[in-house]
C-alpha cells in the first residue's frame, strides 16, 4: 500500500468538504495496516484519521470552551 498516494487522495477529500469519504478511505488503509500487522503504517493513518477530525471541528464546530 503506497501510505503517501493515500493520504493525497484523502487529503483532497477534505479539501473538497467531503469528510464521509476521507474517513471511510482512512478507516480501510488502518484496517489494511492492521491485517498486515504494518504498525507504523496503522499509526500513521490513527493520525490522518485525528487530522480529519480537527478539520470537521474547525469547520461545524462551535469554537466555544
Amino acid at each position: 500500500m503506497d501510505i503517501d498516494a493515500e493520504a493525497r487522495e484523502i487529503q483532497d477529500f477534505v479539501d473538497k468538504g467531503n469528510y464521509h469519504a476521507a474517513y471511510n478511505i482512512a478507516l480501510s488503509g488502518l484496517n489494511a495496516c492492521r491485517r498486515e500487522k504494518n504498525q507504523a503504517g496503522t499509526d500513521r493513518f490513527i493520525g490522518i484519521i485525528r487530522g480529519i477530525v480537527e478539520s470537521l471541528a474547525a469547520e461545524f464546530g462551535s469554537q466555544s470552551e
